[in-house]
This record gives structure tokens, C-alpha cells and sequence, in this order.
């Protein structure tokens, strides 16, 4: 089976610049979402990259799921759990007790989301490119 790594690292690219184009127009929940995307995608690129599958959404998870070499230190699998936040609740209205996601959803977490994706795909792109 080919490795797909560099699809999936692709496509954390594209979702990074959802998020980035959402947050100029004001779609702070679709950020956040997408910024969890990118990294999630980012982070499993880099588990096919080592020939390893990923499953889940957690991105914290799956950070600390990488081979021992390859690991993250303990603040970047923090800023992971940061956006393990924005899964779920960017999505759908049940998820807060009164009111739309977008509702609940500004600059101040698009911000920090993009920032924390940018860092895990950055550290993913410096990972495969030296594992490579």
C-alpha cells in the first residue's frame, strides 16, 4: 500500500488556511474547527510517515502515540488538548447549554487555535522532513 503521508500533510495545509480565511471573516467557530483539523490531519501524516495508522480525533492522543523518537515535548501535547476542545462543540448547537457555536466562539479562541495548529504542523513538517 502506498504512503498516503503526504496527502494527508497536504490537506493539513488547506485546513490551516480555512481556519485562517474563517477567522478574517468572522467564522471563529469554523476556525477553531479547522484548525483542530489541520492538526489532527498534520499529526496522523506524520504517524503514516513512520508507517504507523492513526485513528481518532484526539489530537493530544495522538501525539502522544508517535514512536518515542519522534514525541513531542509536554507543551505542545498541552496546546493539542487546547484544541481537542474546539471538536465537538464548533459543530453542533447541543453542545453548550443555551445558544449556536458561533455564539460561543471570537477572535480570542480563533486566535489561540491557529496558533496551536500552526505550531503542531510546523513541528510535524520539521519531523518528516527529517525522518525522511
Amino acid at each position: 500500500m502506498p504512503n498516503r503521508s503526504g496527502d494527508w500533510f497536504r490537506q493539513a495545509l488547506r485546513d490551516l488556511e480555512q481556519a485562517e480565511e474563517s477567522r478574517e471573516r468572522g467564522k471563529h467557530e469554523w476556525a477553531c474547527f479547522a484548525a483542530h483539523q489541520a492538526a489532527k490531519k498534520a499529526v496522523k501524516a506524520l504517524h503514516l510517515h513512520f508507517g504507523q495508522e492513526a485513528w481518532g480525533h484526539v489530537v493530544a492522543r495522538l501525539l502522544r502515540e508517535l514512536p518515542p523518537e519522534v514525541r513531542p515535548h509536554a507543551e505542545l501535547v498541552e496546546k493539542a488538548r487546547v484544541l481537542d476542545n474546539f471538536y465537538v462543540p464548533t459543530q453542533h448547537p447541543n453542545a453548550h447549554a443555551a445558544g449556536s457555536p458561533f455564539e460561543h466562539y471570537g477572535p480570542l479562541q480563533s486566535e489561540v487555535a491557529i496558533r496551536y495548529a500552526r505550531e503542531i504542523v510546523a513541528f510535524v513538517r520539521a519531523k518528516m522532513a527529517t525522518a525522511g
